[in-house]
Order: C-alpha cells, then sequence, then structure tokens
C-alpha cells in the first residue's frame, strides 16, 4: 500500500534583505510576482547576538505572515557569510515551514549580480546603506571591491553621505554657533534628527542602528538643489562609488556596469558623478530586475546550487 504525501506549497519566496529594508517577493512557479512588501533590515551580523537573532526571526515571521505558504525560500543577506549558513538557514525555515534543502542562502550582492547579468558578463554598483561593487564570474565566483562595512569603509553609501553630513553640519557649529540657520542641509539633517541642539544630535546618532542612520542621507538630498555642500558631498558619494567600479573594471575586464540601491535615487548628482569618473565608453544601466523579484525566481526555477 502506498502511503499519500502532501505537495509543497506552490509558490516561492525571495528576499532582499538590506540594512534598512528587507523587501519579499512570492511569485508562482511560473515566476509571476503574486505579493511583495517590506519589513525592517536585518543583516548577517545579527547572527552573533540573542537579541538580533530574535529581530531576524520576528522579521521573518512578519513576512510569512503577509506571504503565506511557500515551498521554497532564496535570500539574498548583507554581511552574510559562508559560516554563518546553518543558524540562518534554521531560522528561515522555521519562518516559513519549509525544509531546511528549500532554504537557498546568498549575500546580497551576489544576488544583485545574478538580478542584473548572466555570471560572467558585467558588474555590479551596489549603494544603499553600505557601499560595494562586485563580479560574479561565469564559474560563480565573486569578486568583490569595497563593502567592508560602516567602520572601515563604505564610502559612498548611506551611512557615509549622513555621517560626512554630520560632520560638516557639527564642525561649522563649532566654529560659528547658530551657522545651521542659513544653511539648508543643516536645517533639513536637524529637521530629519528633530532638533538642533547637541544633545538631540547625540542621543539619535548613538541611537540609531546603521540603516536608520542611513536614511539621513534623505536629508542630504533635499538639500541638494539649494546647498552646495550638499550637493558636493552627493558628487563626492559618486566619485567613491565610482573608484569601486574602476577597481573591477581593472580586475575582471571592461564590461557593462549595473548600478543598484537606493542611492541612486536619492539625486541625480550622485549617478552623473559615478559616470564622469568611469573611463570613456563604460556601459552603464540602472538594475532593471529588483533582486527580491530575481531572488524568487530563482527559488521558484531551482535555478541556484
Amino acid at each position: 500500500m502506498t502511503t499519500a504525501t502532501t505537495p509543497p506549497p506552490a509558490g516561492a519566496l525571495g528576499l532582499d534583505a538590506g540594512g534598512t529594508q528587507t523587501r519579499w517577493a512570492r511569485v508562482d512557479d511560473l515566476g509571476e510576482v503574486q505579493a511583495e512588501g517590506h519589513e525592517p533590515g536585518l543583516s548577517g551580523l545579527q547572527l552573533a547576538s540573542a537579541a538580533g537573532r530574535e529581530h531576524i526571526a520576528a522579521t521573518l515571521r512578519a513576512i510569512a505572515a503577509q506571504a503565506g505558504a511557500v515551498g521554497a525560500v532564496v535570500a539574498g543577506v548583507t554581511g552574510f557569510d559562508a559560516a554563518q549558513q546553518p543558524a540562518l538557514r534554521a531560522l528561515v525555515a522555521a519562518a516559513f515551514a519549509v525544509d531546511e534543502a528549500g532554504v537557498r542562502l546568498l549575500s546580497d550582492i551576489e544576488l544583485a549580480c545574478r538580478a542584473a547579468f548572466a555570471p560572467g558578463a558585467g558588474h555590479v554598483v551596489y549603494a544603499g546603506t553600505g557601499a560595494i561593487a562586485a563580479h560574479l564570474d561565469a564559474a560563480g565566483t565573486l569578486h568583490r571591491a569595497g563593502g567592508r562595512g560602516v567602520l572601515i569603509d563604505d564610502a559612498g553609501g548611506g551611512h557615509w553621505i549622513a555621517t560626512r553630513a554630520l560632520r560638516m553640519v557639527w564642525r561649522a557649529e563649532d566654529e560659528a554657533p547658530g551657522a545651521w540657520r542659513s544653511s539648508p542641509m543643516a536645517q533639513r539633517v536637524f529637521g530629519h534628527i528633530g532638533g538642533s541642539d547637541w544633545a538631540h544630535t547625540r542621543q539619535w546618532a548613538y541611537g540609531a542602528t546603521r540603516g536608520e542612520l542611513g536614511t539621513l542621507a534623505l536629508a542630504v538630498a533635499a538639500a541638494a538643489d539649494e546647498d552646495p555642500a550638499a550637493l558636493a558631498l552627493l558628487q563626492a558619494a559618486g566619485s567613491e562609488l565610482a573608484r569601486l567600479a574602476r577597481a573591477l573594471l581593472g580586475r575582471c575586464g571592461a564590461l557593462p556596469l549595473a548600478l543598484g540601491g537606493r542611492v541612486f535615487d536619492l539625486h541625480p548628482a550622485v549617478e552623473n558623478a559615478l559616470r564622469a569618473a568611469l573611463p570613456t565608453g563604460t556601459a552603464v544601466h540602472r538594475l532593471t530586475t529588483p533582486p527580491h523579484h530575481a531572488a524568487a525566481r530563482l527559488a521558484a526555477h531551482r535555478t541556484l546550487p
């Protein structure tokens, strides 16, 4: 007598987890998006603490409550490395009630590369809270430049823009208290923080997560059309991102370049400065497939190794 088995749920889920947001999409077995949304950001680095693991688990449960039952999950996660695979896979499997064999994990930048090009066909510069460039070669090996974290570099990312804006504002205050009143960028920064005195900045900046602090880049962008200092800061971010691109163009070949991440949506000055600092003839385009959509389609088609 044959025992009937329950088929796995139809549909698959993709996650793109960054420092600011975790974006998710559910697709059907043909890869068509059925639902999508976002929850707070998460990072593989949070696996190191009990509070961090609970944050990851809570975020995944919130997504599962909206996405419903799925048969497989692919997740691209910032701060992720292979040593974290068992712990994170167990959390994902538990949240979505799937077998661990149905969970595939990779870094967020590898996911972005797979969303942009076939392996070996191009480079990606991705700038969100942090900043990194990467090339996934034909053999599936990931080559990277930058993405060292905010304590070391991540130049050109949202956190980098935010901390430099704060530095500029408070150095001006050191030299001339009240200077913020004549600075559109300082006014926008203090409006975002909720006050113009040092106590407000200290409480906000030192209490914020990496992703929350990076949202201050929005205030810089809002001031860029009326404040030369804000515009120059965004142009500097673009130049820093171009440096990452040039590193990979030199190491891995003169291939097309795809740009992804929310920093490129802040203001045209970022992308314009990047393009101006690249070798003549470099083909550049925006990443057109959202990484969370790409992850869901990878899960549906089981195309990851």
